[in-house]
């Protein structure tokens, strides 16, 4: 199939399953999820749903729970919604990019922060310790 086809086809249902998710979807269990992108067979039978959850680890387990629990339903739905010959069987991955992201401009932030108190206490007892006057 043609790559341009199956981009719009990954698109479309990208689209689809984040707006069921987020309003048809009622499980409790279900934390603050957005799906990031989707890939999907050239056979359209296999779609990967990658999405990235909000929260602690045990809100992303209990997500990922839910959406395996609900992925018969969803596929159901998305066959309503988008006209293909097969509807494809919906895997969910959780998709940590934003976390580790996150996590890395916090690393870069600090990396970068000017020297606080104690750090120019040790610079200047080193200029001591090379015999310069204080």
């Amino acid at each position: 199939m043609k790559r341009q086809r199956m981009q719009r086809i990954d698109h479309e249902v990208q689209r689809v399953l984040g707006t069921l998710i987020s309003q048809e979807l009622k499980d409790p269990r279900l934390g603050f999820t957005t799906v990031t992108r989707v890939e999907i067979t050239q056979d359209l039978r296999h779609a990967k749903v990658f999405v990235s959850i909000i929260g602690d680890r045990h809100v992303a387990k209990q997500t990922m729970d839910a959406l395996k629990h609900a992925s018969r339903y969803l596929r159901g739905e998305l066959g309503h919604e988008i006209k293909l010959r097969h509807t494809p069987e919906l895997q969910f991955v959780e998709d940590r990019s934003t976390e580790r992201a996150i996590n890395l401009s916090k690393a870069l932030r600090s990396a970068a922060s000017p020297p606080g108190p104690a750090d120019s206490t040790n610079i200047h007892v080193g200029s001591e310790a090379s015999g310069g006057n204080v």
